[in-house]
C-alpha cells in the first residue's frame, strides 16, 4: 500500500516529526536569545 503524502512530499508521521524538530529548535533560539538580551541588560541597561 502506498502512503499518500503531502505537497511537501512528506508522509503526515514525517511531518509531525519535522515540526517536532522545528518547535525544539526555534524553543532553543527563544531561550538564547533571551539570555544574551539579560546578560546585556545586566551590562548595560538600555533604559
Amino acid at each position: 500500500m502506498a502512503q499518500t503524502a503531502n505537497p511537501s512530499g512528506l508522509t503526515d508521521e514525517e511531518c509531525q516529526e519535522f515540526h517536532g524538530y522545528y518547535i525544539k529548535g526555534y524553543l532553543l533560539w527563544a531561550v538564547g536569545a533571551f539570555l544574551a538580551h539579560s546578560l546585556v541588560w545586566i551590562w548595560r541597561p538600555w533604559f
